[in-house]
């Protein structure tokens, strides 16, 4: 696999949903709005699957602070754009109150297939995520990270929960969104793998027999990106705030060079069975930070506050080579205020507490989510 090390390169994509700032309900996206941004951003805006969506992705970026100018260019011009259109984008994974039956697909040829293959389960997609790229080589070295680096997803979903509302509910989840995306086939935690070439060998099953075209059809929560030399994480919920998305992508590429310097003296990071991943994956999708994780080398669930600083202990190095002591300490923060889940469920009570009907309380929390969107720009 080589000693040599990676340039661990990143690069953050986000998905928002666009509404309207008068209703606060999702709005379709003009195909004027995605000309001008297209115009501005060439190809780092996309369209995605529903209409009320848009997707935009960094450039490869060296460091966290490239990353957080071409981000927050990015969030500005979609902002700036729909605003001529009375729209605002939010960046959350869940839209508080607007119902997915009432809202149309893309018209490309992607998507169409899309609902034709998956059927009515990809229609209740009305779900937004934060994917982050890391780049590894050589493509064995990508496998045995990623192996390794499964453990930590859930405490990085536990950061990033965004989505508690559904259809106008509270679903008492912090992160609902994953439970409308495990609805697809190939997601979830991924398969322990050997090596790159059996990844390849087992997509190519699939390929041949006309299931999926390529491996972009495969959705885990972590792969080898089929596109560049990186590995990509797809566990986040989107950051309705700029700098928290910032964190979680810092937290991923020094996790990464973290677990690179362990292969470097031939140690590694345990790895258990997805079973027990899978356990705390759900922990943090239920309560986020509000609970702990279990730590399955002392047997116990560790308080998350205490999660946080270890991995910031075990990673302090790695900050520090990517000068993004800053961004990474803020996972504190985090762990000690809560998400964007908690601060969408106090602006909801705030406006209970206001008289507001729930109905006015929901517009509440969006109007809430545009603020926290345009926070810093």
């Amino acid at each position: 696999m080589g000693l040599s090390e990676p340039d661990f390169t990143i690069g953050i994509e986000e998905e928002y949903l666009l509404v309207d700032t008068g209703s606060m309900a999702l709005a379709e996206a003009p195909e004027a709005l995605m000309d001008a941004c297209r115009a501005r951003l060439q190809s780092q805006v996309s369209p995605e699957y529903l209409n009320c969506q848009i997707e935009v992705g960094t450039k490869v970026c060296q460091t966290i602070g490239e990353a957080r100018e071409d981000l927050k260019r990015l969030r500005a011009c979609v902002a700036a754009e729909a605003a001529k259109f009375g729209l605002a984008p939010i960046a959350a994974s869940c839209h508080p109150f607007s119902d997915w039956r009432e809202q149309k697909r893309t018209d490309k040829d992607r998507y169409n297939d899309l609902s034709t293959d998956l059927a009515g389960v990809v229609n209740r997609m009305l779900i937004c995520g934060m994917h982050v790229h890391v780049g590894i080589e050589p493509p064995d070295r990508r496998i045995d990270l990623m192996n390794q680096l499964s453990y930590f997803l859930p405490h990085l979903l536990a950061l990033s929960c965004s989505s508690p509302f559904w259809q106008g509910r509270d679903t008492g989840l912090d992160s609902y969104r994953l439970t409308v995306f495990d609805n697809l086939p190939r997601t979830g935690l991924p398969p322990r793998m050997s090596s790159f070439g059996e990844f390849q060998r087992s997509v190519q099953i699939l390929v041949d027999l006309g299931v999926i075209e390529d491996a972009s059809k495969i959705w885990w929560d972590l792969r080898p990106s089929s596109k560049f030399p990186t590995i990509e994480s797809r566990i986040c919920d989107v950051q309705p705030r700029l700098e928290d998305a910032l964190t979680l992508a810092a937290l991923t590429q020094g996790l990464c060079r973290m677990l690179w310097r362990l292969s470097v003296r031939n140690q590694r990071w345990r790895i258990y069975e997805k079973f027990l991943i899978a356990e705390n994956r759900w922990r943090a999708q239920r309560y986020g930070v509000r609970e702990g994780l279990i730590d399955f080398g002392q047997g116990e669930v560790i308080p998350f506050d205490d999660l946080v600083g270890e991995m910031l202990e075990i990673i302090a190095e790695d900050a520090v080579h990517f000068n993004a002591a800053s961004e990474v300490s803020r996972a504190r923060e985090i762990a000690a205020n809560g998400t964007s889940a908690g601060r969408q469920r106090r602006a909801f009570a705030s406006a209970i507490e206001a008289g507001k009907t729930d109905d006015d309380a929901l517009r509440a929390v969006v109007s809430h989510l545009i603020e926290e969107f345009h926070d810093g720009l």
